[in-house]
């Protein structure tokens, strides 16, 4: 059975990270990464792998989200979410 691993994070980063950075950087990751979020009423949940996905939360400074990693590298997976949105 697969790991998993949760937090909640309040994203605050600057206007030069992109969304194709985060992107590049979590690809070697092994884990499944999702990020959920509240998005105009409706929890809205992503694999963060997918860039069409993370254009779909519209993510800005403020926004409370959940990283849930599922995999054997979770802990490494969420840490590195965490770092890279806060």
């Amino acid at each position: 059975m697969a790991n998993e691993c949760l937090k909640e994070i309040v994203v605050n980063i600057s206007e030069d990270q992109t969304i194709t950075d985060l992107s590049k950087s979590i690809q070697p990751l092994q884990s499944e990464i999702f990020l959920k979020k509240m998005v105009r009423g409706m929890i809205v949940e992503v694999n963060l792998k997918s860039f069409l996905g993370l254009i779909t939360l519209q993510l800005r400074n403020g926004d409370k989200l959940l990283i849930r990693a599922i995999g054997e590298d979770c802990e490494e997976a969420v840490q590195a979410i965490e770092n890279y949105l806060t």
